[in-house]
């Protein structure tokens, strides 16, 4: 059999050499894509991701912190989100999907016993053979599954910047809600004081009961509205708590403060430019249209499915060996319905190709307008307007102690010097998100970066955990 099995490679070279020969060129798997790194760049935040292969415990071992900084919400939740290692294991699988393709398919052995009617010895045929195809479309099979590989690999930078963003806005929230606290009780010691001296007046034949009730109404609507946003901060920190991997944290660390967002470049144009580079999407949908067109030039194989290669050998009295080839006969089918459903798939590709680009320009001039926007309002609110209301606020009380107005006037100025206060706080909130969602739009804030829109949960931590060996890259 020794002879046999020399037959077989040397017909299985000549057909390696015809695929040479055939312009499809030599496999070569070149650099594997690295997730984690390219998640990491996008996302401005070093080594907070490692891959794990398994799901962990509902709640991390980590210990809950007195104070959380925006870094260490956004390196928590990366480290700790199951739809990012849902990726990372969607990664692995197109690995092996790239190393399965790269595999010669195994031989076939085929043997047939024939039995004489006169008795006599056993006719044996002996066969063994290789898919011809798969020795021809080897190549480009490889190739479609390295760009599917690519493909997925670019979409752990989606799910990762997704949890960033949602990570970055819930903290500017508690952020906003925190700083409301203070306005509201302001206002609840105001409403006290007004009420003692609405009782003094009334004591002294000066004022009316309309305005002792007037001013209860106010502070039942107060407790109402502040009952709501503790509400609302309870839940928005819980919902952080499981972003963070523990949901059943006691969620009671203090946020930091609201700060001004850096300054970030007026170039609209730059912003797009950077947008159709670096966003992941565009990225992974060009990567899935290379395949899909290495899928359709593969087509042309299929006359030649179920083709085969390889020698076969006869015993009857004496063995013979000879070359053996298996071709169908495409008498009805000739692929020009595959060519058509591939050549459709192409298409649909390149229109959902021109779809996402069409997408991220608008995205980033939509988060573009609404960031400066929300930054000159501020500036409008907390410049000018404030400070009028607070005037106006002065002035009105002033009239009031001097009996000069009623209660109502004052509670009208007063309800609008909190509502510009609360407003103020409300468009901080609005302009730190408006941030957040442009540095999404244009792909992370590690694409941001070279146009002055950094995060400021960026910030390197002082301690940086390692990676695992054997985990995705």
């Amino acid at each position: 059999m020794t002879t046999h099995y020399s037959i077989t490679f040397l017909t299985i070279g000549l057909a390696a050499a015809l695929i040479l020969g055939g312009g499809f060129g030599c496999i070569s798997a070149g650099d594997r894509p690295l997730p984690l790194v390219a998640a990491s760049t996008a996302t401005g935040v070093r080594d907070a991701l490692v891959f794990q292969s398994r799901g962990g415990p509902v709640d991390t071992s980590v210990p809950d912190l007195a104070v959380l900084t925006l870094p260490d919400a956004v390196r928590r939740a990366l480290g700790t989100d199951p739809d990012i290692q849902a990726a990372l294991n969607r990664v692995r699988a197109a690995e092996a999907d790239v190393d399965q393709a790269g595999l010669l398919p195994n031989p076939i052995l085929n043997v047939v016993f024939r039995f004489p009617e006169n008795s006599g010895k056993p006719i044996v045929d002996v066969g063994l053979a290789a898919d011809f195809v798969s020795l021809l479309t080897r190549p480009g099979r490889f190739s479609a599954a390295d760009k599917r590989l690519r493909a997925v690999s670019a979409e752990v930078v989606v799910v990762a910047l997704d949890r960033l963003a949602e990570v970055q806005e819930r903290y500017a929230e508690i952020q906003s809600i925190n700083a409301l606290m203070p306005v509201f009780e302001q206002r609840r010691v105001l409403i006290t004081r007004l009420v003692a001296l609405a009782q003094a007046r009334l004591d002294n034949g000066e004022g009316t009961r309309l305005d002792i009730t007037t001013l209860d109404t106010q502070r039942l609507a107060l407790a109402v509205e502040v009952a709501e946003k503790r509400l609302d901060l309870r839940r928005a920190r819980l919902a952080m708590a499981r972003q963070m991997g523990q949901p059943s944290s006691s969620a009671i660390w203090e946020v930091s403060g609201w700060e001004d967002p850096v300054r970030v470049s007026t170039d609209e144009q730059a912003w797009v430019a950077a947008a159709l580079t670096a966003r992941p999407e565009v990225e992974s949908q060009r990567w899935e249209l290379a395949a899909l067109g290495v899928d359709y030039r593969l087509t042309r194989f299929f006359l030649l499915e179920g083709a085969g290669v390889g020698v076969t050998s006869e015993r009857d009295v004496v063995w013979s060996v000879g070359p053996a080839v298996l071709a169908p006969l495409p008498l009805v089918d000739w692929g020009q319905a595959r060519r058509a459903k591939a050549d459709a798939l192409v298409g649909e590709a390149s229109q959902k190709y021109t779809k996402i680009r069409r997408q991220v320009v608008e995205e980033v001039r939509r988060e573009y307008a609404s960031f400066f926007s929300s930054m000159e309002t501020t500036a409008l609110v907390r410049d000018e307007l404030l400070p009028a209301q607070e005037r106006r606020r002065s002035q009105t009380e002033a009239a009031y102690r001097a009996g000069q107005t009623d209660v109502t006037t004052l509670i009208l100025a007063d309800q609008d010097l909190q509502a510009s206060r609360a407003k103020l706080i409300e468009l901080q909130q609005k302009t730190s998100a408006a941030l957040y969602r442009l540095q999404r739009a244009v792909g992370g804030p590690g694409a941001a970066v070279h146009l002055g829109g950094e995060a400021r949960s960026t910030t390197r931590p002082t301690t940086i955990p390692t990676q695992p060996s054997g985990s995705p890259r």
